[in-house]
């Protein structure tokens, strides 16, 4: 893979210090577009004109609009071409919490130090534990798998975020919220935002979003017990400095359950939703506000279906597919891709540039208890997610809010920050 050098790096800045929360949350946002991509720079400029935001940082590094090569950039290129001009611009603008990629910046690192062996990691997910290894109480997670071969083998970070009910700040809980602007195509990248600002607009006037949130259960994977979900990935309390090991994917019944209990809260809530039991995979459905399922690794999945779904503005989900967000270019063959799902119409959505291990896959319980309680989509999804400096790939505008403002009634889902 070629590497262009750095040529240049600029931010259009505005505006310079501002309190931690500021009135207007796009003043909480930096939008990075990248100089050799066109692509990446009319999405960054739609985005920051639609949203009004004034923090947008120019770099210059590999298209990944522009083949499937340039997905994928060397660590090196990578802390000389887009880290050290982003450190550069946090360093002297405070206040910000959410970082904005677009189509046009790599989205996977080649050869990033993650323990005994170099590896691949989503660079969104690398991003978003900036300087955990300076943050107090910060955990390290070791993953290893035999069954995924002897090889597999990668160091994350214990996400500080997780499972919490409490607005998202940098200064709060180190690292960054990191969302992405991409899609097949640049419109498709653009709708984004577009989705986002017409479920806000409603959720301004009061209206609770009337789609349906469908959670697509695996049956033939099993049910473990909903009352012991959402599982952590470490033992609480853990001491600072620990190393947490896991050697082995979570059981599927894990996940399966958790979708079980998901369901069960939202029913109580009072909120549309479909949880499908039946075995065949379900499809064929417009105008969702969620989706959660296994995709391709469904034992009933077929792609028709998958491919037929359909969804309301201000829809979230994910889907239990390891590499979900291998790619944003049209392609043939392999696992389900969330791309298409943001061609059909998603909002936000998670994914895995590689083999990240159930562990890693958003819990659908906390997704959207944060989120039809008021939550933006970025601390939905990162509320919802165990790890960070990993595989991950969250899509979508991170202040879009679909729901208005509710009080978030589980038992003994906040906890305070390590």
């Amino acid at each position: 893979m070629s590497v262009f050098r750095c040529l240049a790096v600029s931010a259009i800045v505005l505006t310079t210090a501002r309190p931690l929360w500021a009135a207007d949350p796009a003043e909480r946002v930096v939008v990075v577009r990248n100089d050799n991509s066109p692509v990446s720079k009319a999405i960054a400029d739609d985005y920051a004109q639609r949203r009004g935001v004034r923090q947008v940082l120019t770099v210059t590094c590999p298209d990944s609009a522009g083949g499937a090569g340039a997905e994928t950039i060397a660590f090196a290129a990578y802390q000389r071409d887009i880290e050290a001009p982003l450190r550069a611009f946090l360093a002297a603008h405070s206040g910000i919490d959410f970082i904005v990629l677009t189509k046009g910046v790599p989205i996977r690192l080649a050869d990033a130090p993650q323990g005994r062996a170099p590896g691949r990691l989503a660079l969104d997910s690398y991003l978003a534990a900036l300087d955990y290894d300076q943050t107090p109480g910060a955990i390290r997670v070791e993953l290893t798998d035999v069954n995924y071969g002897q090889g597999f083998h990668g160091l994350a970070w214990a996400n500080r975020y997780w499972n919490r009910d409490e607005p998202f700040s940098h200064a709060r809980f180190g690292g960054y919220l990191v969302t992405r602007l991409d899609g097949y195509t640049e419109a498709d990248a653009e709708a984004l935002t577009a989705r986002s600002l017409a479920a806000e607009a409603a959720a301004r006037s009061g209206q609770r979003p009337a789609g349906k949130i469908l959670l697509d259960v695996c049956p033939g994977f099993g049910g473990a017990e909903p009352a012991k979900e959402p599982r952590p990935i470490v033992a609480e309390p853990t001491a600072a400095g620990t190393v947490t090991k896991i050697v082995a994917e979570c059981p599927y019944s894990e996940f399966n359950a958790d979708m079980r209990l998901a369901a069960r809260q939202l029913e109580a809530r009072g909120l549309p939703t479909l949880l499908d039991t039946s075995g065949v995979f379900a499809g064929n459905l417009a105008a969702l506000m969620g989706y959660v399922s296994w995709g391709s690794n469904d034992q009933k999945f077929k792609a028709a279906a998958y491919h037929a779904l359909r969804f309301a503005p201000g829809c979230v989900g994910d889907t239990a597919v390891s590499t979900s967000a291998r790619t944003f270019l049209p392609t043939h063959g392999g696992q389900s891709l969330i791309a298409d799902l943001i061609a059909q119409g998603i909002t936000g959505v998670k994914g895995y540039t590689d083999e990240p291990l159930l562990q890693a896959i958003a819990s659908p319980t906390i997704l959207f208890r944060r989120y039809t309680s008021g939550a933006t989509l970025a601390e939905s999804l990162y509320a919802a997610s165990r790890l960070v400096g990993w595989e991950d790939v969250v899509i979508g505008d991170p202040l879009c809010r679909a729901y208005p403002a509710a009080p978030v009634t589980a038992p003994g889902a906040s906890a305070a920050a390590p």
